[in-house]
């Protein structure tokens, strides 16, 4: 899967979020051990003259500074911004270089060789080591890390003993010895190469999900946002297939806007249908209703039915209540700053439609067909004639459950529509 720039600039993002991460985990893990040590040698008491436990503090106490240091510097970097992905690089080789260097220093204070590398407390830090370069999710760096910790640690066990040192025979020796030493290293470089698959894969899976959701996201700036969740859950190829179901479908108009914007310059213009939108779009959202399109003044919303049909119909019919009383709220502003009125024809219908998604991948669009569409678009035509703000099928209301209440309908009426048999009984509403 190849990687974008965009890609690319969000992993580097995170690889920065996961290094300053580190470099706070290293400040506890300091802190930790620090702690640790103390009780550890508090009630400890080397021999008589000897300045062995001295210099042991000395060391662990050098190495857990320089390393608190470290992860300080990482994270304050990472907060102030100036930390680079190429710091990361060094950062790794510190990581290891510090327990590699502790182990050093403790084989140089008590001139024990190689052999005995791994009885002192600093080897141990290599799995913590190997688990930071974990979090990081790159690969390249866990290989890095995993190269210099054995690499640095086969080294350490070869290393003859220093003057003084007095070899010793039995059963313990034979576990200090070379061989078991090596299956150590061995076990550590497993160990690493498994977390270098954990890597691979765990940056692989990152990639395609950063992948999937800017391809959804890129394809939701042209489709409706509430057709992201089927988009994520099917694919483009079957919201290109379509469905038919049942949905509530809205047309919205402006009443006599082409002799409105006449007297518009053009900067008014489009404040003006940046306004309208804006508002049409909102009362929308909030009534969970697609956006289907805008055509000049008007705009069509559609109620898709889901698990709850009544529900999505009522939705629909608040929608046009609260379309109106923003069309209201809007018009008296206008008419106090002394701009004319407006008023809008709504109408609103249930049935059955064909929704899918159409155009290329550059170009994409939301349509829905059927005669569904065709009657709520002939019902905001009827407003006119029949002088009503609101229209609304019967269908609609008896799918929402408000077919008994006459209020706050103020008009009952029938209609025959053009290119439709039968008679369509509606409810209407002027709003005040």
């Amino acid at each position: 899967m190849r990687m974008t720039v965009d890609t690319a600039a969000l992993f580097r993002q995170a690889e920065l979020r996961a290094e300053g991460l580190v470099g706070l985990l290293r400040m506890l893990a300091v802190l930790a051990l620090a702690l640790s040590f103390a009780l550890a040698v508090r009630d400890h008491s080397a021999p008589k003259g000897s300045d062995l436990l001295a210099r042991q503090v000395f060391n662990a106490g050098t190495m857990m500074a320089g390393y608190f240091i470290l992860g300080a510097l990482a994270w304050w970097g990472y907060r102030r911004d100036w930390l680079r992905i190429w710091m990361i690089w060094p950062a790794a080789a510190a990581d290891c270089l510090f327990f590699l260097y502790g182990v050093w220093m403790s084989m140089e204070n008590t001139a024990l060789p190689g052999s005995h590398a791994f009885i002192f407390p600093a080897v141990w830090l290599a799995p913590l080591v190997l688990a930071f370069g974990v979090l990081r999710f790159n690969p390249g760096i866990q290989a890095f890390i995993a190269t210099l910790t054995v690499g640095g640690l086969t080294l350490l066990i070869s290393l003859p003993a220093g003057e003084g040192f007095t070899p010793r025979s039995g059963t313990a020796s034979v576990f200090l010895s070379f061989p078991p030493n090596i299956m150590r290293v061995a076990m550590l470089a497993l160990a690493g190469a498994v977390l270098v698959v954990a890597a691979v894969r765990t940056r692989r899976l990152l990639l395609r999900s950063i992948t999937e959701t800017q391809n959804v996201t890129n394809l939701t700036r042209y489709l409706p946002g509430q057709l992201a969740p089927r988009l994520a859950a099917g694919g483009l190829d079957e919201l290109r297939r379509g469905r038919w179901h049942e949905a509530g479908v809205l047309f919205i108009d402006l009443r006599g806007f082409t002799h409105l914007s006449q007297g518009m310059t053009a900067d008014e213009l489009s404040a003006f249908a940046t306004e309208y939108r804006r508002r049409v779009t909102t009362v929308a959202r909030v009534r969970g209703g697609i956006l289907d399109k805008f055509m000049g003044d008007a705009a069509m919303i559609v109620f898709e039915e889901g698990k709850d049909a009544p529900a999505a119909a009522a939705a629909c019919i608040d929608c046009a209540f609260d379309l109106c009383a923003t069309i209201a709220e809007w018009s008296a502003r206008r008419v106090a700053a002394g701009a004319s009125p407006l008023r809008a024809g709504i109408g609103l219908h249930w049935g059955a439609v064909f929704s899918g998604v159409v155009g290329t991948r550059d170009r994409l669009e939301y349509s829905v067909f059927g005669d569904t569409v065709n009657t709520a678009a002939r019902l905001e035509e009827e407003t006119k004639r029949l002088q009503a703000d609101i229209l609304a099928s019967c269908d609609i209301l008896r799918i929402a459950g408000r077919d008994k209440d006459g209020a706050p309908w103020d008009l009952a009426a029938e209609t025959t529509l053009r290119g439709r048999d039968g008679v369509l009984r509606l409810r209407g509403l002027r709003c005040r």
